[in-house]
């Protein structure tokens, strides 16, 4: 086996999220929720003290959204499986087998220890390696409750099997599309009271106006605003990718992609032009890119 390997392999028994509680016991609120939301009318769940349902149980232990997210086991093995090229995952399936019902009071834990990681396999998604993973469920009492065997396939999506997703194009958009397909930045204009707009709508903001024609950009503004994704990743961007909202001499905005730049060298009201990207024959999209000169 290679060094990669052996460090896949120093996971198989070890715990990634060690003995955590759920933030609230288990209560008939929220049962509920759960019963109400799935649409199960079992009159078991909610009829005198209640049962929680199965299905529950991974959600009741699951981290809340805003709980700091911190290093450890679970982010370790992940990132050695990204500098793998394994980026993308995708749930294969998931068996539970219930010791006992779990009832409203029951304060309940979880535990989750890799079981084993595959060799690398070819699958439809891409090649990747089958993760699996034991989660046991206890009670305040440290007695089992509930085990959980999780897989997952981390895998390294084929590009050619993923291209650039598609925008949502309809009647109202269309021409924009259209425009950028022969490299033309058009921005829409209202005829009445000669607002521009974006992006595109069938009515003007302002005045209500249906009528409606274009003006075409100079392809330069200023940058307003951005972020920097880092996951969950797919294989027709590249990363680190900026996502910025730019904003055109002509006063609109517009989200697009910068390229030709590092988030370090990204400051606010830095220059930005227009830089077209043909991602494929059947689509064109406006990417922005550092001002070299401001000479007409």
């Amino acid at each position: 086996m290679s060094a990669y390997d052996d460090a896949l392999a120093a996971f198989v028994g070890r715990s990634l999220v060690a003995l955590r509680p759920a933030a609230d016991p288990v209560n008939v609120p929220m049962i509920r929720h759960w019963v109400e939301a799935m649409g199960d009318s079992n009159p078991r769940y909610l009829a005198g003290d209640g049962v929680a349902p199965a299905s529950m149980m991974q959600a009741r232990t699951m981290r809340g959204f805003g709980a700091t997210v911190t290093a450890g086991g679970f982010d370790e093995l992940v990132a050695l499986l990204a500098e793998g090229g394994y980026t993308s995952v995708v749930a294969t399936d998931s068996d539970l087998e219930l010791v006992r019902e779990v009832v409203p009071g029951d304060h309940l834990s979880v535990e989750e220890v890799v079981e084993s990681i595959s060799p690398e396999k070819t699958t439809g998604s891409g090649v990747g390696r089958f993760v699996t993973t034991l989660k046991t469920y206890r009670d305040a009492a440290g007695e089992v409750v509930a085990t959980q065997r999780w897989r997952t396939l981390r895998f390294r999506p084929s590009p050619a099997l993923e291209p650039r997703p598609r925008p949502a194009i309809n009647l109202d958009n269309a021409f924009w599309f259209e425009a950028a397909r022969e490299h033309r930045l058009v921005v829409q204009r209202c005829l009445g009271c000669k607002t521009l707009r974006h992006p595109p709508g069938p009515a003007c903001p302002e005045c209500q106006s249906f009528d409606w024609d274009t003006v075409e950009a100079r392809g330069r503004g200023t940058l307003y605003s951005f972020v920097v994704a880092h996951h969950p990743r797919h294989p027709a961007f590249d990363y680190p990718l900026l996502i910025a909202v730019v904003e055109l001499e002509e006063g609109t905005r517009l989200i697009t992609n910068l390229t030709g730049v590092t988030a370090d060298d990204l400051t606010i009201g830095m220059p930005l032009e227009v830089e077209w990207l043909d991602a494929d024959p059947e689509l064109t999209l406006p990417v922005f890119r550092p001002l070299v000169s401001r000479e007409n």
